[in-house]
C-alpha cells in the first residue's frame, strides 16, 4: 500500500491495521488461555478469559468506528477501500473467536466437578492444538502479507474437523458406557464445537485477508467433513 498526500489518511488506516493486529493477538491469547484453563482446571484462568471478552468487543466497537470514520471522511477507492471493509469483516470474525472462547471458559468449573475419563484430555488438547496454530497463523500470515500461503492455512481447518468428528465419536461412547460421564462428556462436547467454530471463523478470516491483498475471492468453501450427523444416526 502506497502512502497518500494527506498525511493523516495513512495515520488512519494504520490505527485500524493495528487495531485488527491487536484483537488477533487477543483472540490468540484468550483460545490458547480458555483450552488451557479447560485442561487444568484452572477457574481463575477461565475467570481471565471472561474478562478479555470485554477488551475484545471494546477493541471491535472502536475499529468500526474508526473504519465508518474514515470511509465518510476520505472516501477510499481501490485497495484502500478492500483494506477498510476487510479489516471490518475480519474484526467481526475475531470477535467471534472471543464470544466462542468465552463460552468455553464458562464451562470450565462445570467439568472440573466432574468425573470426566482423564483421557478425553488428550483428543481436546489435539484439536485446542489445532484451533490455536489456526488464529495464530492467520495473525501472522496478515501482518507478513502473504497471500498464497493463506490458501494453504484455509485448507487446513480440515484437519480441525477430522479431530472434532473423532472426539464427538470418542465422546458418545462414554456417554453410552458410563451415564456418570454424560454431565461432563456434554460440557466438553459443546467445547469440541465450539473449537471447530473457531477454525470456521480463521477460515472467513483467511478469505477476507486475501480479498484484501489481492482484490480476488478464493473460491467456493469446500465441503465441511463434520460428519457428527452421521454420527447420530448411526451411518
Amino acid at each position: 500500500m502506497g502512502e497518500h498526500t494527506v498525511t493523516s489518511f495513512d495515520q488512519d488506516l494504520q490505527h485500524i491495521d493495528t487495531l485488527l493486529r491487536d484483537m488477533g493477538a487477543l483472540a490468540g491469547s484468550m483460545v490458547e488461555a480458555s483450552a488451557r484453563a479447560l485442561l487444568e482446571s484452572d477457574n481463575a484462568l477461565a475467570q481471565r478469559v471472561i474478562s478479555d471478552d470485554t477488551v475484545m468487543d471494546a477493541k471491535q466497537r472502536e475499529l468500526d468506528d474508526s473504519a465508518i470514520t474514515l470511509i465518510a471522511k476520505r472516501q477510499p477507492m481501490a485497495q484502500d477501500l478492500r483494506s477498510v471493509v476487510g479489516a471490518i469483516r475480519m474484526a467481526a470474525d475475531y470477535e467471534r473467536i472471543g464470544d466462542l472462547a468465552k463460552n468455553i471458559a464458562k464451562r470450565v468449573g462445570a467439568v472440573g466437578q466432574s468425573a470426566a475419563p482423564r483421557n478425553l484430555s488428550h483428543s481436546i488438547e489435539a484439536m485446542a492444538a489445532l484451533a490455536l496454530r489456526q488464529v495464530s497463523g492467520i495473525s501472522r500470515l496478515y501482518a507478513e502479507r502473504k497471500a498464497e500461503a493463506l490458501v494453504q492455512l484455509r485448507a487446513e481447518d480440515e484437519k480441525i474437523d477430522i479431530q472434532y468428528t473423532a472426539v464427538f465419536r470418542e465422546l458418545l461412547t462414554y456417554m453410552m458406557e458410563d451415564p456418570r460421564n454424560i454431565t461432563a462428556c456434554t460440557h466438553l462436547l459443546f467445547c469440541a464445537k465450539n473449537l471447530e467454530r473457531i477454525g470456521d471463523h480463521v477460515t472467513n478470516i483467511a478469505e477476507n485477508a486475501y480479498y484484501v491483498m489481492t482484490g480476488k475471492q478464493l473460491p467456493p468453501h469446500r465441503p465441511k467433513l463434520d460428519e457428527t450427523s452421521m454420527a447420530l444416526v448411526g451411518g
